[in-house]
Parts: structure tokens; C-alpha cells; sequence
């Protein structure tokens, strides 16, 4: 094995690390260098559980947790590290293989690795397992690292409208523009979303349109999506010829849960932020948000539990110990450490010096357990997990506190609560009618608000979604000047708004403003535009009133989206 104690280690070669440190300390130079050598010190908890194996901050791998994979590539019980390297700035794709902690083989790869994968495919002895690597839009299979099949994912049918459209444009009967303006319309109300070629035209400047349209008019318009929201991690239980359970947590903050032969999701988890990882634990789905928490669900979106994390979460995995019949979820975290929860129980805490990218836990070389860690500077460590090691839940961090399981002294029934309670069992079922009916009756008056506030344009957000505006105001002053801003905000993704006018409606025995009807600039996507004026108060009663805001379309009558500002009372008038 590839564990070598510091201690036995040469001094010529304890020498030789600290020269190559002072001379070449830019990552980058590739040296040969002894298998260990810290140069951070690892706290005394996760030194009692875990061997430092090796650790070396300039080994140029870039990747992160599901590319990483460990594998008995030739059957020889030698396992290796399978590792989908994205290159340097993502510009260098390839396909590492490590035995220990020497490189045995680098070949390239067409496009960004997204997953790697190892899987039986004969039955005869000896039984070397094939590798899977997700690259691009393709699967590629390895044998014996050599490439043995490609499969790409299958087409689903495009838009009929948009396959319309560039059609025309191969004939030359469009021109980009329009084309433009047409896949624009197709993207807001069609219900089959558009294909990724033409998301990517919609994303160009008009200097740019005529030239992709020119290089990608005679190639066929793929969709290779059918969830409601682009996956971004998937995570797999069961058998695919008896039941399984696909689990996707999609950029749109939410996870999709599929089962066997169901064209649509069956449950779905609303998240409150965006998810940065996914692993189940036995039966719970164990998600990390970019609000730095790990959060708890059962398969049908139920929420059992959430930790809050020091730092930002940067990768995760699961750690398998099958010999105490240990699941754990590993995090990587961006202060350098990586925790390992059982539920929301933290186990332990291994530091490094640098933040963490990706996670692997499992049979290395012919160690069972060992933590295999990449670091943002392409460092690679490797830690191998003692055979007496226990993990026990501790530290304090997780958990209710200590005085939730104090008893409390609950006072003695009284005759009231007893009558009460006689009362609610004799007369419970017309309780829970007059309830229920109040209930229902509230949510009747709601709905009749919120559709009146919609039809007379009095909510700050628009409800049409051809002018997705947001309204906010506020006031400032003490008077018997006010300075009024007006917030306006354009919602919508990629579309500009133009000729929008904003009108003050005021009792004008009580108020004056300098421009009582303005027009509005141009609003870009997402920028938050401040509108302001100033209102002066004109009665010294010591009264106020409402002011009505208006956000119009040109050449209309009825406003797009309305505030009422319920302006203060004048102090400066008052004192004086």
C-alpha cells in the first residue's frame, strides 16, 4: 500500500520537500515529491480516527464528487482511482486513472465530464467491471480503459413551430431578426420548451445572429429534456426491472422525485434555496442549500430535519462503512473542512488547507476505507480511515439542546379545563363544523380581495405577464418636504419594457408635486430602477392623505399596476 509513515521517512527527502517548498511554492511545477509531507497540522479528533496517507497540493486535478470513482479496473483486487478531470479552467478535459498516488494513465476527452460510473457487463470470471463516463450529451463505456461503446441520449420531437422557423431560416426566408422576435414568442407561450440551440441563439447580440444562423441552419434542432427544470444532480434506489426511485434536484430549487414507469414526477420538494448537493442515506434524501444547511427529507418530500453548516457547502458524498453497517453524508465545506453527519448527529471533522471540491470514500488500493479529498487548488489528499476507529455522535453542534429534555411542572387540572374538556368531547363535531366553515369563509374573502386587487390593478406586482412589472415605494422626511422613490423593476428574464408612463393622483388642497405625469425609461431585465420626486405638504391641520401611483401603458387607459402610499403626517408644520 501506498502509506508511508512521516516518521521513516528519509531526511534527504524531509530536505529536499523543504528546498522544492522555498524555491517553486507556485502550483503548477510538477516535482517528484514523498508520498506524505503536511504542511498543516489536522486536529487531534479527526488524527485518532484517520492516517495520513499521502497529500500533494500541486497534483493538477480538477473535478468534483461524481467523477471521482474507485474500481478494480483488471481484477487483480488492486482498486484504483477513476477520475474525470475537467483541465485547468475547464478547458483541458481527460480521463486520469491513479493507483496510489502516481497517475497510471490520461487519455482525452471530447467534452466536460458530468458523472463517472464503474458496472458489470459479463458474468464470467474474472469479472472486470466497465467504466461509464457522461461527457457531453453522450455516455461513453470503457473496457479495460479502453473506449468500447458510445450511447447518446435519445431525441425527444421538438416544437413543430420552432422546427417551422429554421426551416425557413435554411431556405433563407427569415432573416435573424425575426427569427428572433418569433422563438421569443414561441419561448412564452408554447408548452414544449425550446431546444438548447435555440436558448443559445436567443442569448446572442444582433451582431452575432446572422453568423450562428449561418452555421447551425442546416443541422437538426435537438431537445434532449423532458423535467420541468434542467437537473443538476440525480440520485438513484432500487432495481431497474423491479421498482426504483429517481431523485433530480433541478436549478429551479426544486427535486423531482420519479418512480418506475411514470412519465411525470410523482412528488416534488420545494426547496427555499438553491440545492449544492444530494446523496440519500438509507431511506432519507439528504439535500445541501447555498444558504449553507443540509436539510432532511423522507421519498415523498417530507422534512425531517436541517443543520446549519459554519461555512458554505462546496461538494458532498456519501461514507459507507459496511463493516459497522455505518451510512454517513460527507460535506465538503469552503473553509477547508469536510464533516460527516449520521442524520443531523455530527460524527467528525477532518480539516484541510485548502477548500474542499470533491469527496470519495471507499476501497483504495487494498485499504477498505479511505477518504480520497481534491482541493480547489487541484491539491490532492488522501486519509485512511483506522481499523479501530468509531464514529460517535458528539461535539455538541447538532441536535435539540440539553434542557428540551428537561421535564417541566405542569400545573393541576382545574375545574374549568375539566368542564372544557367535557365540553369539547360532548359538542366536538359541531366545533369542528363552525370551524371549518369560518374557514372556508376566510378563504372565500381572500380570494374575492386578491381577484378585486388583480382586476383594478391595485396590487404592486403585475398580473399579466406580457408587462411583468414590481412596484415599491418609500417616503422620507419629516416635512413639510417629502421625498418620495418610486422602486420600478422589470421581472421578466431577457425582454426589454418600453413606453411606460407613472401617474400621481393627490388631493391637490393638500399636496403639490413638481411633475404630477412622467415617462419612464427604458427598463433592462432585473435592474432596479429609483424614480424620484418630492411632495410638498400644503395644510398646516396637521393632516394627511393618500397619494394613488399608476404605472400606465402608453396609448391606454387602464394601469398596469397600481400603490397607495399612505403618506405621514407633517412634523416640520406641526413644530412649527
Amino acid at each position: 500500500m501506498f502509506y508511508t509513515p512521516s516518521s521513516e521517512l528519509p531526511t534527504h527527502l524531509i530536505l529536499r520537500n523543504q528546498l522544492r517548498q522555498v524555491f517553486f511554492p507556485s502550483v503548477g511545477i510538477h516535482l517528484p515529491r514523498p508520498p506524505q509531507l503536511f504542511p498543516y497540522s489536522p486536529s487531534s479528533e479527526a488524527s485518532s480516527k484517520w492516517l495520513d496517507a499521502h497529500y500533494d497540493p500541486m497534483a493538477n486535478i480538477h473535478t468534483f464528487s461524481a467523477c471521482l470513482e474507485l474500481a478494480d479496473l483488471h481484477g487483480d483486487g488492486e482498486y484504483k482511482l477513476v477520475v474525470g478531470d475537467l483541465g485547468p479552467g475547464g478547458q483541458q478535459p481527460c480521463l486520469k486513472v491513479l493507483k496510489g498516488p502516481t497517475v497510471l494513465s490520461e487519455s482525452p476527452l471530447p467534452a466536460l465530464p458530468a458523472a463517472a460510473a464503474t458496472f458489470l457487463m459479463e458474468q464470467h470470471e474474472p469479472r472486470t467491471p466497465a467504466l461509464a463516463l457522461a461527457s457531453g450529451p453522450c455516455v461513453y463505456v470503457y473496457k479495460n480503459l479502453r473506449p468500447y461503446f458510445k450511447f447518446s441520449l435519445p431525441q425527444l420531437p421538438p416544437n413543430p413551430l420552432e422546427q417551422d422557423l429554421w426551416n425557413q431560416a435554411k431556405e433563407d426566408r427569415i432573416d435573424p431578426l425575426t427569427l428572433k422576435e418569433m422563438l421569443e414568442g414561441i419561448r412564452e407561450k408554447a408548452e414544449v420548451p425550446l431546444s438548447a440551440q435555440s436558448l443559445r441563439f436567443l442569448q446572442l447580440e444582433p451582431s452575432e445572429m446572422e453568423a450562428f444562423v449561418n452555421q447551425h441552419k442546416s443541422k437538426s434542432i435537438r431537445r434532449q429534456m423532458s423535467l420541468p427544470s434542467v437537473p443538476v444532480f440525480l440520485e438513484v434506489s432500487g432495481q431497474f426491472d423491479v421498482e426504483f426511485r429517481l431523485a433530480a434536484a433541478c436549478r429551479n430549487g426544486n427535486i423531482y422525485i420519479l418512480r418506475r414507469d411514470s412519465k411525470r414526477p410523482k412528488y416534488c420538494i420545494e426547496l427555499s434555496a438553491q440545492p449544492v448537493g444530494l446523496v440519500r442515506v438509507h431511506k432519507v434524501l439528504v439535500v445541501g442549500s447555498n444558504r449553507d444547511s443540509l436539510h432532511g427529507f423522507t421519498h415523498k418530500g417530507k422534512k425531517l430535519w436541517t443543520v446549519q453548516m459554519p461555512a458554505a457547502i462546496l461538494t458532498m458524498n456519501l461514507l459507507e462503512q459496511r463493516s459497522r453497517g455505518l451510512q454517513a453524508v460527507m460535506a465538503g465545506l469552503a473553509n477547508g473542512e469536510v464533516r460527516i453527519y449520521r442524520d443531523k448527529a455530527l460524527l467528525s471533522v477532518v480539516r484541510t488547507p485548502d477548500a474542499v471540491t470533491s469527496l470519495c470514500f471507499g476501497r483504495y488500493g487494498r485499504e477498505d476505507h479511505t477518504l480520497i479529498v481534491t482541493t480547489r487548488g487541484g491539491g490532492l489528499i488522501i486519509k485512511i480511515l483506522k481499523r479501530t476507529a468509531v464514529f460517535v455522535e458528539g461535539g455538541g453542534e447538532a441536535g435539540p439542546p440539553p434542557a428540551q429534555a428537561m421535564k417541566l411542572n405542569m400545573p393541576r387540572k382545574t375545574r374549568l379545563y375539566v368542564d372544557q374538556t367535557l365540553r369539547e368531547r360532548e359538542a366536538g363535531t359541531a366545533m369542528h363544523r363552525t370551524f371549518q366553515a369560518d374557514l372556508y369563509l376566510l378563504r372565500l374573502r381572500a380570494a374575492r380581495a386578491y381577484a378585486q386587487a388583480l382586476e383594478s390593478s391595485l396590487s404592486p406586482v403585475s398580473a399579466t405577464a406580457r408587462e411583468p412589472l414590481k412596484l415599491h415605494a418609500v417616503v422620507q422626511g419629516l416635512g413639510p418636504t417629502f421625498k418620495l422613490t418610486l422602486h420600478l423593476q422589470n421581472t421578466s428574464t431577457a425582454r426589454p419594457i418600453l413606453g411606460l408612463l407613472v401617474c400621481f393622483l393627490y388631493n391637490e388642497g393638500l399636496y403639490a408635486l413638481p411633475r404630477a405625469f412622467f415617462k419612464v425609461p427604458l427598463l433592462v431585465p432585473g435592474l432596479n430602477y429609483p424614480l424620484e420626486t418630492f411632495v410638498e405638504s400644503l395644510s398646516d391641520k396637521g393632516i394627511s392623505d393618500i397619494i394613488k401611483v399608476l404605472v400606465l401603458r402608453e396609448g391606454q387607459s387602464a394601469p398596469l399596476l397600481s400603490a397607495h402610499i399612505n403618506m405621514p403626517v407633517s412634523e416640520g408644520l406641526a413644530a412649527a
